[in-house]
């Protein structure tokens, strides 16, 4: 009789539980507004949907700090974009009014309620975060205010995580090619907005907007990968059948400090993300100190160090 009591019990508490809470299915909130909190930054803000109040956290993006209370935090964030922490600060505030200005309008939020940890006594979560003009995240970061990095999740409607990461690795990219936002500070270009057309990922949902959480529908925007040049008459059978074939370049021609993305990029393992930690990373007394780069082992150094003087 006490088991069955007890079952009954469960059964209505859980039939009370906000649906896709804590689960692996998406709850969407529609017609989120921002709430202004001191806290408030580029990646992690307070809003409400309905009569509730939710903290979250982008997903697989960072924003610089707005302040000093995380200074190690702070420090890194700085070196990643090769400017000093004063200057990494301005990128933070300028990020946080950046988000306030596309939050200013209503919102749609995509989340698992996975925690993200923090340290405010409201709980805050992990999420996708659409605007009128599409994607947060996306969008800091193809304006140089934010860098891709941080928690990685499947976006709605996708298996896995690769190919957010990817358009978020093109969109960081382009903004330090433009040199603007965090990667035009020193060019006196912190705001100024991007120029080229970005193909931004935006949600499409048939039903009509309500305030009550929903499971979302499959409907992440998918991207193509970057179309790759075809092979030009000269290239050879070898070279034009393989789709990532680089550039033939000799040993210990590249010098350490003054190399371009680009020429990074010609050496055998190494790609966009380890480029840009490498132009993070200087400058380097000798191509000796390419060990205390991120994500260079043994291994990779050993592979990498005979392309550069």
């Amino acid at each position: 009789m006490i088991s069955r009591i007890l079952f009954v019990a469960v059964t209505i508490w859980l039939a009370n539980v906000d649906v896709g809470a804590r689960g692996e299915d998406w709850v969407t909130f529609e017609n989120c507004r921002l709430i202004e909190n001191p806290a408030n930054d580029g990646d992690s803000f307070h809003a409400s949907s309905g009569e509730k109040e939710y903290l979250f956290r982008l997903y697989m993006v960072d924003a610089p700090e707005t302040d000093e209370i995380k200074p190690g935090r702070l420090v890194e964030q700085a070196k990643y974009f090769a400017i000093a922490v004063p200057q990494a600060i301005e990128v933070g505030r300028a990020a946080k009014e950046f988000a306030r200005e596309k939050l200013s309008e209503p919102f749609t939020v995509f989340t698992r309620m996975s925690d993200a940890m923090g340290s405010s006594n409201l709980e805050r979560v992990y999420a996708f975060v659409q605007t009128k003009d599409g994607d947060l995240g996306e969008q800091l970061v193809r304006n140089g205010l934010a860098r891709n990095h941080g928690r990685k999740g499947a976006p709605p409607g996708l298996k896995d995580s690769r190919q957010e990461v990817e358009k978020l690795q093109q969109f960081e990219d382009e903004a330090r090619q433009e040199k603007i936002g965090g990667w035009g500070v020193n060019a006196g270009r912190l705001n100024v907005r991007a120029q080229k057309p970005a193909s931004f990922s935006v949600f499409v949902s048939e039903k009509k907007p309500r305030l009550r959480a929903t499971p979302l529908p499959n409907t992440f925007s998918r991207i193509s990968p970057t179309p790759k040049p075809s092979p030009t008459a000269t290239s050879s059978p070898v070279e034009g059948k393989k789709s990532h074939a680089k550039e033939k370049i000799g040993l210990g021609k590249i010098d350490i400090n003054t190399a371009t993305e680009k020429e990074l990029r010609t050496v055998p393992g190494i790609g966009p993300v380890m480029a840009a930690r490498i132009i993070a990373a200087r400058p380097f007394r000798s191509a000796d100190d390419l060990k205390r780069v991120s994500g260079i082992g043994d291994k990779k150094y050993a592979k990498i160090r005979p392309y550069f003087n």
